[in-house]
């Protein structure tokens, strides 16, 4: 639950400011309450996909592509899972489309109505995947 809190407080802070490095977003952090490290902020941003354009952190925007074919969100699980929410019904589709991507990191997928699991090979594989999965889905920057 605080880990939750604290990406979510993340992701309003870079959206309502200029946020150069982790430092600041540190900063920031401990303003609003949360007891963070350096390491501690690099893995949000990193699972939150979060990218530095023009020498600031930004959100990407992933609406637009990816929910158009049924993709809502991604979150790591775990040290190797991915879970991605999707609409109702397009599930299957999604992991279809991951599955033929043929992404080195995935070692499988497993679809119900609005979510699939995602397996990666380990850790570091699981937050490439995540990247190259929005990739695969238009993220549009």
């Amino acid at each position: 639950m605080e880990k939750e809190k604290r990406q979510q407080r993340i992701l309003s802070v870079i959206r309502a400011k200029p946020v150069a490095t982790q430092g600041e977003l540190a900063t920031h952090l401990g303003r609003a309450g949360f007891s963070v490290t350096q390491s501690s902020v690099s893995r949000d941003i990193d699972e939150l996909g979060i990218v530095k354009r023009q020498g600031r952190y930004v959100v990407p925007e992933r609406a637009r592509g990816a929910a158009a074919r049924g993709l809502l969100s991604l979150e790591a699980a775990g040290d190797a899972l991915v879970v991605a929410k999707c609409e109702p019904g397009l599930a299957s589709a999604v992991a279809v489309e991951i599955d033929r991507a043929n992404l080195e990191e995935i070692v499988g997928t497993l679809a119900g109505e609005d979510t699939v699991f995602i397996a990666a090979q380990d850790r570091k594989a699981q937050r490439v995947a995540l990247r190259k999965i929005w990739g695969l889905f238009d993220t549009k920057f």
